[in-house]
């Protein structure tokens, strides 16, 4: 099945993967003071991320992954999705990726994964498995204290009632595939290299490889936790280590917490999480909820990673443009400044919170659209001069934030990019993301 360039509706109304590869979000969130915050429960430093739209899980559990590369650290993940498909394929992913070693080895949870995560077809033991793991969910949602026991790593409280049961059809993504999480990158760089022009290895052996690795990391949490006993414990009994040894977490050192539908717009009116969030990453499809009071749910000096729109196949390049002008704008009236030092990149957008930024602007409420580029851009000569900055050249050296500037008034409502002439998206001499750092 074929979609006419530039419609953008190979993406369906509902995902089942993201637009991008999987990121440590560790690596993506300021550094924290281990002595300056400490979560007094677990007595480790914490650290809180927004997730809007990540679809997948594949960002989470590429930062549980790596997290033996860094201090150890508490994760609260709090994700948000426009759909109840979303959240239930986060806890197929995670229920599987967590599922105990003794019950399926490693190749074997591998290529399950692999096969739930982007196949229209499962065979039979597949099917089998999502069958029970579907029947155990059915019975454990909506019971949260009994939910809380069996899964500790979940928590469905925040969702209301009646989003705790949905039974839709499926509307994935038929222009872009699912490679593009695990199947683009790779640490061992040997997998990435090419002959005579053409890569040696396909994407589905680089994501066989990188999803192997994820799930070993995640298994050797188990071992850790039976033949070294509860890190927490030996805390106490042999002394703290020193803040700079890395650790890899236990199961309970994290918690993903499911956000109600759509309640982007109104996360702000709670204290618990205005000002708390240190990174919020926004999927492109979610990106028309970027506005001040989503902002103000991000701690001063806190990050912004929004994903572009590099990866959906059927769009123009001066479309792709006009997203990026449009992220940078949205992310300027939220209060964020592009992080000056962050590496080039046309797959995400990389910005920062001032310490001196306020909720002084809003934008007016937009409903979500089903086609991620119903919010790429008005004509970027109505953009306003004082944006112009959004999209300068990334420099060298350590990220730090600059004050914001932000616009007089409040961008007009957003346009459909897809309505728009060819010549209204972009200046004829507009560069592309690769040069402008956005």
């Amino acid at each position: 099945m074929t979609t006419p360039a530039g419609s953008g509706r190979g993406f369906g109304s509902v995902s089942w993967w993201g637009l991008s590869p999987a990121l440590d979000l560790q690596a993506e969130s300021p550094l924290v003071d281990p002595d300056s915050q400490a979560d007094t429960v677990h007595s480790t430093p914490e650290l809180d991320v927004l997730l809007l739209g990540s679809v997948d899980g594949r960002h989470l559990l590429r930062t549980l992954s790596r997290a033996k590369l860094w201090p150890r650290r508490r994760f609260n993940f709090f994700v948000l999705e426009n759909n109840l498909e979303a959240v239930a394929r986060h806890m197929l992913i995670f229920s599987l990726a967590l599922e105990e070693p003794e019950k399926m080895g490693l190749q074997e949870r591998s290529e399950t994964f692999l096969e739930v995560w982007g196949n229209a077809l499962l065979r039979p033991p597949v099917a089998a498995f999502v069958r029970a793991q579907a029947d155990l969910l059915a019975h454990l949602v909506p019971e949260p204290d009994r939910l809380e026991e069996q899964l500790p790593w979940l928590s469905l409280r925040a969702l209301k009632r009646g989003e705790r049961m949905t039974a839709r059809g499926y509307w994935g993504d038929i222009a872009t595939g699912p490679f593009v999480a695990f199947g683009i990158e790779a640490d061992d760089e040997s997998l990435l290299r090419t002959s005579n022009g053409q890569p040696v290895k396909t994407a589905g052996e680089i994501t066989q490889h990188n999803v192997t690795e994820l799930l070993r990391e995640v298994a050797a949490w188990g071992r850790a936790r039976a033949t070294r006993g509860d890190p927490e414990e030996q805390q106490h009994t042999e002394g703290s280590p020193e803040p700079e040894t890395p650790a890899a977490p236990t199961p309970e050192s994290f918690t993903v917490h499911f956000l109600p539908l759509n309640s982007a717009q109104t996360l702000h009116h709670k204290s618990c999480y205005n000002g708390r969030f240190q990174l919020l990453y926004v999927a492109c499809g979610m990106a028309h909820l970027l506005i001040p009071e989503l902002g103000a749910c991000v701690a001063p000096g806190g990050n912004l990673i929004v994903e572009l729109a590099r990866y959906l196949v059927d769009v123009r390049q001066e479309q792709l443009q006009g997203f990026n002008t449009r992220v940078g704008e949205l992310a300027q009236a939220a209060g964020f400044a592009p992080q000056t030092g962050a590496r080039p990149s046309e797959t995400f957008a990389r910005f920062c919170k001032s310490q001196e930024s306020a909720l002084v602007n809003t934008v007016p409420a937009v409903e979500p659209g089903t086609l991620p580029l119903d919010v790429l851009a008005q004509p970027l000569e109505a953009s306003s001069p004082a944006l112009e900055g959004v999209t300068q050249p990334l420099q060298g050296g350590t990220p730090h934030c600059e004050p914001c500037q932000l616009p007089s008034e409040a961008p007009g409502p957003l346009s459909e990019v897809l309505a728009q002439p060819q010549g209204a998206l972009a200046p004829p001499n507009c560069e592309s993301d690769s040069k402008t750092g956005v």
